[in-house]
């Protein structure tokens, strides 16, 4: 069974180009699914009934997996079966016609403009690693990027002259995001200033950011970076590195932006996903009411 899931990954590497973090857990999740399968004493893919997926996803169940992990491991299996169909290593998929789990949308957590505004002053600017740390902030606040598209920035996504940031998001798709003045600064600033003192080497690296040992920096070293300001800032509310793109959706809708250009900059294919920042801006306004108002309580 190894070897069909090898196969599958190398598919979707190659021939879908899909992230690496999207094919780790690809990985992680089929991994599972072949444990399972092999204390049941199932010894190919082939053998695998609706009866055994029922029971892999009792056993998730029962390992109180959330309801977003569930749906994610049936769409990795899912997909490995249509592979293998495909390639006729077997002829039917168990998966058909079970019910996929369904997930519960939670409200993304955001800050309040005062919480980004310490978050984003936290880091020392005297220093060569808080400037960096400093620009990747204010970036992450300005363009509302995913932090795998921020480390993945080259240097020619830049595109200062116009106050633009070309971003590459999932699928390869392409979107331009307008930036704040102040991130326009800063990163004129970190470009010509800083980035040579970080690169730690004479080889060419179009890398835009980069770690302590010199080389492009890594998703897990932005999450340290982001906890510890977090902690620093002493600010209650939970922050992860998508908490200031949810933000910057936020507070965009907030004050005024439309649905779809905000859909636009996030790069979003289908807009219910950026519609539960509506949900959030509504909830918001109740609370502000429930207060405000002189006869809310009456």
């Amino acid at each position: 069974m190894q070897e069909h899931i090898t196969s599958f990954l190398h598919h979707m590497g190659t021939r879908r180009t899909l992230a690496t973090n999207t094919l780790q857990s690809y990985e992680r999740d089929l991994r599972k699914f072949k444990e399972y399968l092999e204390l049941q004493f199932v010894e190919s893919f082939a053998a695998v009934s609706r009866s055994h997926i029922a029971g892999f996803m009792r056993e998730l169940r029962k390992q109180k997996k959330a309801p977003a992990t569930l749906l994610r491991m049936m769409v990795s299996v899912r997909a490995l079966y249509q592979y293998l169909i495909e390639h006729h290593d077997v002829e039917r998929d168990p998966t058909f016609q079970i019910e996929m789990p369904k997930p519960v949308k939670k409200a993304p957590q955001v800050l309040t403009v005062e919480e980004v505004e310490l978050l984003l002053n936290a880091p020392d600017i005297s220093s060569s690693s808080g400037y960096r740390d400093s620009t990747m902030l204010e970036l992450l606040y300005a363009a509302g990027m995913r932090v795998s598209e921020l480390i993945a920035l080259n240097t020619d996504n830049l595109h200062l002259s116009m106050g633009a940031i070309r971003c590459v998001g999932r699928g390869d798709r392409e979107r331009i995001i307008p930036l704040t003045r102040l991130a326009q600064e800063r990163l004129h600033t970190y470009i010509q200033e800083i980035r040579p003192l970080l690169m730690k080497s004479d080889k060419p690296d179009k890398a835009l950011f980069f770690g302590h040992l010199g080389t492009r920096l890594t998703r897990q070293g932005f999450w340290k970076i982001i906890k510890g300001y977090a902690k620093s800032t002493y600010i209650q509310s939970e922050i992860t590195p998508h908490t200031l793109r949810h933000s910057f959706a936020y507070h965009l809708l907030e004050n005024g932006a439309d649905l779809r250009s905000v859909q636009e900059m996030l790069g979003h294919l289908d807009i219910s996903s950026t519609q539960i920042y509506m949900n959030v801006t509504k909830s918001k306004m109740r609370e502000v009411y429930d207060r405000t108002h002189p006869r809310a309580h009456t």
